[in-house]
This record gives C-alpha cells, sequence and structure tokens, in this order.
C-alpha cells in the first residue's frame, strides 16, 4: 500500500467515541431545528398570502428553477440569527442565497424572501446580498436574481442607506459583474421599488411576471410628489414595460413560466473559459464520513489526530505529507478532493514529541498551538502551492501561537509574520473550515475571514474568538474585580464567582458559531459529515475564475 494512503484505526465502540458522536449529533440537532424555523420565513400566514397573490415563495421558486435531483447549497441562512427581534425578526435577513445548477452549470442564486416584511431590506440583507455578488466575482460565478421586495426597511434606514457595505454597493456589483463579463440574470416576481429598481435593470437579462411592479415611486408618493394619480399597472407593470418603456426583456404570465424562461436562457449560454486547476475524477475516501462525529472532540483538553479527520474527506484517503517530521503541530500536505488538486494546512490536535531547537533536548509540543517551525513551514508550503496553482484548503482547531521565553527566542513572532504574509498574498482560491477553536492571530494565520478566503464554513462544534471562554472570564474578571477594588467596593467569593461566571456566558454566546453566521463571518454552518461536499461545491465554483494573478510577497520575514 503507498505510504501516502492513510491509515486510521478508530475504535468505533470507546467510550470517547460515544461520547464525542453524541455531543456532535446534539448539536446538530439543535441547529437543524433552527434551520426548519429560519426556512418557514415569515410563517404560515405569510406563505399563505404569498400564494394568494398567484406567486411562489422564495424556496419553491429555488427548488423550481434547479436540476431536477441536484441540491441546493445554501450559504448564509443564520444570518440575522437572533437580531432585529424588536421589529419581529428576519428570519435568514429575509433573503435566501447558495449554489445550485442550472443545466448543469454551476449559478449563484440570490432570492428575496417576500414573506420576511414584504422582501424588504434589512441591514443584514444588504451585506448578505453583497457577500453573495463578492463570491460571484471572486469565483467569476454566473448569478441570478430572483426579485421579490418593497426596498429598504425604512426604520433602519440610516443602517442600510449610505455606508460602503450598503444597499447601493448591490447596484456598484452589478456593474462591476457585467464589465468583468459575469453573466447575471434577473426574473422580477412581485414588487421591485425605489432605489431596488435598479438592480434588474443593470443585469444582461431581465423579465417580468404579471402582476409585478417596477418603478422608482409607488402610486402613493407620486401622487404626494407631483400630484399625478395612475394604477400600479399603469405606472409599472410587467405589460407597461415590455410594451412602452421596453425595460424588460421577456413578460411572463407566472412564476411557473418565468422559471422555465430563466432555464431556456441559460441553456443558451457559452461555455465558461477552462480550469486552470488540476482535476482527475473523482474517487470516494476509504472511510465514513460519519465517523468524524466520534474522532472529533471539542473538548480543549482532549487530543485526536487531525489525519484521521483529513482521511473521511480526501479522494481515496491519499495525502502526500509535506515535512511530515517537522513542525508536526500543522499538518501540510497534497490531496485530491471531488478530483480537484488541494493543498492542506490543518492544526494538529495531537501533542507530539520533538527535539528542541539547538540541543538534543526532547520536549513536548502541544496540540491546536502554531510553534515557530510549523508557522514556518506552512509559510513554504502556501508558497509552493501559489507557485504550482494549488487551492488551499485550512482546517482550523487552533489555540494560537506559542507564547514563552523560549518561543520568542526561537523568533515566533518573525515565523508567524512569514506564515500571516504568506496567506494574506495568496493568489489561488483559499477556503477555510473552522471545526473547533479559532483564536487569537492564530485564526488569522490560518486564513480567517479578513484574509479573503473565497468561503469560510464552520462546524457546529466551532467556536472562534479573541481567546477561549475560560481565558476571557479570567482575564475579564480580574480586570473587572480590580476596578471594583479601586472604587473601594468589597467583593466576597460569590460575588467573584458570578463576575466571572458572567463573562463567561457572555463571551461564550458570541463566540458561538450561530453568532459568526448571524453576521456574515462564516458563510454556512455546516455538518461535519457533509465537509467534503462542501469543499467539492467551493472548489468548483473557485475553477470557473482562471484568472490567477502573479504571486508576490514583498518583504518576507526570514
Amino acid at each position: 500500500m503507498p505510504a501516502s494512503i492513510l491509515k486510521s484505526s478508530i475504535n468505533r465502540d470507546s467510550k470517547d467515541f460515544h461520547k464525542n458522536s453524541r455531543h456532535i449529533v446534539e448539536r446538530l440537532t439543535e441547529m437543524k431545528n433552527q434551520e426548519e424555523l429560519i426556512c418557514q420565513g415569515g410563517g404560515v400566514k405569510a406563505i399563505e398570502s404569498q400564494h394568494k397573490k398567484g406567486r411562489l415563495t422564495a424556496r419553491e421558486r429555488i427548488a423550481k428553477l434547479i436540476d431536477l435531483n441536484t441540491h441546493f447549497f445554501e450559504l448564509s441562512l443564520f444570518a440575522a440569527f437572533e437580531m432585529y427581534e424588536e421589529w419581529g425578526g428576519a428570519p435568514s435577513a429575509g433573503t435566501v442565497t447558495g449554489l445550485a445548477r442550472i443545466c448543469g452549470r454551476l449559478f449563484m442564486l440570490i432570492a428575496n424572501d417576500a414573506t420576511v416584511k414584504a422582501g424588504a431590506f434589512f441591514p443584514m440583507t444588504a451585506k448578505k446580498v453583497i457577500r453573495a455578488q463578492n463570491i460571484a466575482i471572486e469565483n467569476k460565478l454566473p448569478t441570478i436574481y430572483l426579485v421579490d421586495s418593497a426596498g429598504i426597511f425604512l426604520p433602519l434606514q440610516e443602517d442600510v442607506f449610505p455606508d460602503t457595505d450598503d444597499f447601493g454597493r448591490v447596484f456598484r456589483n452589478n456593474a462591476v459583474m457585467s464589465a468583468l463579463g459575469i453573466p447575471q440574470l434577473t426574473a422580477i416576481m412581485g414588487m421591485c421599488v425605489a432605489g431596488g429598481a435598479y438592480l434588474p435593470v443593470m443585469c444582461d437579462h431581465i423579465l417580468m411576471t404579471e402582476g409585478s411592479g417596477l418603478f422608482l415611486a409607488g402610486p402613493a408618493l407620486v401622487q404626494a410628489a407631483i400630484g399625478q394619480k395612475t394604477s400600479a399597472e399603469e405606472l409599472g407593470g410587467a405589460k407597461m414595460h415590455s410594451q412602452i418603456s421596453g425595460t424588460v426583456d421577456f413578460r411572463e404570465p407566472n412564476d411557473e413560466s418565468c422559471l422555465a424562461r430563466i432555464r431556456a436562457l441559460v441553456d443558451k449560454m457559452g461555455a465558461p473559459d477552462p480550469p486552470v486547476f488540476n482535476h482527475t475524477a473523482s474517487r470516494e475516501p476509504l472511510f465514513p464520513a460519519d465517523e468524524i462525529y466520534g474522532i472529533f472532540s471539542s473538548n480543549a483538553a482532549k487530543q485526536y489526530d487531525m489525519h484521521d479527520i483529513i482521511a473521511r474527506i480526501v479522494d481515496g484517503s491519499e495525502f502526500e505529507e509535506y515535512r511530515a517530521e517537522y513542525g508536526k503541530t500543522l499538518l501540510c500536505g497534497y490531496a485530491r478532493i471531488g478530483g480537484w488538486a488541494a493543498g492542506i494546512v490543518a492544526n494538529q490536535k495531537k501533542h507530539v514529541q520533538t527535539i528542541a531547537p539547538g540541543s538534543d533536548q526532547k520536549r513536548i509540543e502541544f496540540g491546536g498551538v502554531i510553534y515557530t517551525e510549523s508557522a514556518e513551514k506552512a509559510a513554504r508550503f502556501i508558497l509552493d502551492c501559489n507557485q504550482n496553482r494549488i487551492p488551499l484548503i485550512f482546517l482550523h482547531d487552533v489555540n494560537g501561537f506559542m507564547v514563552g521565553k523560549d518561543a520568542e527566542w526561537s523568533g515566533i513572532i518573525r515565523a508567524g509574520a512569514k506564515m500571516v504574509n504568506a496567506v494574506s498574498n495568496s493568489v489561488v482560491p483559499k477556503i477555510s473550515v473552522i471545526c473547533g477553536g479559532s483564536f487569537g492571530a492564530g485564526h488569522y494565520a490560518m486564513c480567517g475571514k479578513a484574509y479573503d478566503p473565497r468561503f469560510i464554513f464552520a462546524w457546529p462544534t466551532a467556536r472562534y474568538a479573541v481567546m477561549s471562554g475560560d481565558a476571557a472570564a479570567s482575564t475579564l474578571g480580574e480586570i473587572k474585580l480590580k476596578q471594583l477594588e479601586r472604587e473601594g467596593k468589597k467583593v466576597d467569593e460569590k460575588v467573584k464567582k458570578e463576575l466571572v461566571e458572567s463573562v463567561r456566558a457572555t463571551y461564550e454566546q458570541q463566540s458561538d458559531p450561530r453568532y459568526a453566521a448571524a453576521r456574515l463571518w462564516v458563510d454556512a454552518i455546516i455538518d461535519p459529515a457533509q465537509t467534503r461536499d462542501a469543499l467539492i461545491w467551493s472548489l468548483e465554483a473557485a475553477a470557473l475564475n482562471s484568472d490567477v494573478k502573479e504571486f508576490k510577497t514583498g518583504v518576507l520575514q526570514t
């Protein structure tokens, strides 16, 4: 058997395996139940109201649009989770985004959910649409908009209207995408008013269904502004825009006809440029994906071997490990995922025994910690992947960089800066998966959100913040106690404990992946057993952009 095939001898009957599995399944079940509620949008009555108008819901439209027996890979489902509760909430930020196949071709889909406040744009709605557009721009993904929106949610207009990542950026992106040659199709399948009317008109193809409205100002506002009385149909109906203004390309009687027309148009589109990344036939891993549940431990004090996780993600469980005997707390290596060549950088959670540099002394390196040698190895590996046009996958379970005198003397800051530089200037696609902890500068070095990953996913077990909840509770609790003491207040053990627990609870909530997903810090919370599928979707999308810039690092620490 070739050395590149990973071996794995997991004991499925062990107590730790069952405990780990139970924990992940409980977390998954909780989140799946929440997802089901989110997918109901504005609720049963709002869905019935949409149907009475002769219109489908956003998710029903998507289901009819995509190819039969294919999957809609939804992004940002938890957007705005537990936000805007004073306004009744905005499930999934009132819009649905994700990747799908139409006539065999990969598309980004963006659909307003009219069951949520008539599809109005909350602050997170604009940011969610912009994130979807940015993914489309980075990957040259053709995009379809299914428009059914009342425009900006006026009570929050100051947070939707003016800034660079607000409503106006959507139309700017329409223009940029068109200039880049990224196909955009829009179907107006309900209301499309005020500034939002520019979105469809800035796309390549415009479709509109009967009963829909497209106007800069509705009848009531027109009458108030200029005293002109007119009906919605006469002002901006599908017939008017088809016969008189010439704004729409296709007038359709209903949703079903409109969706069929979109598919017919997609069917005639030219082929995308051939990919520059290496691809062969896909092969399944040798081990079941659901064993990840039992292997992975979210307990920071527990160890597991990241090789066992990789073996259940990559094709044929084959992994060409780079410098396997050096810098062992970071695993680097080459593999295929869904046939696509990829470089993997992953935190190793097993403690490893090694020799201290410059001596013959043995030492233990803690799993999940980035040491000087592992940072230097990763930086060199990332440079190599850029040189050879190999997309990068980052698997996070990192406590941060090593601290202390030995680490500082070894040049940990210099090595860390080298790794961060390599990640920052990387020109090949980068995809991040936050499996467990992703704390401090370790999050940055492993290609956190600020380092432009094409996609960033989180497992339900993910935790990401400046430091762990326990460390934060201890640090912040001590600061608050000293502040109270300076104010002359006496603090007994009970108050001290309550203070620390309060800090820990707040910190734990803010490091929860749902908190991150609500704010679009991650693109999706994924089932660990479906990590391979998510990575295949991402690599297929990334392959559509064949433009790989010249790789430069500037001044690189050596």
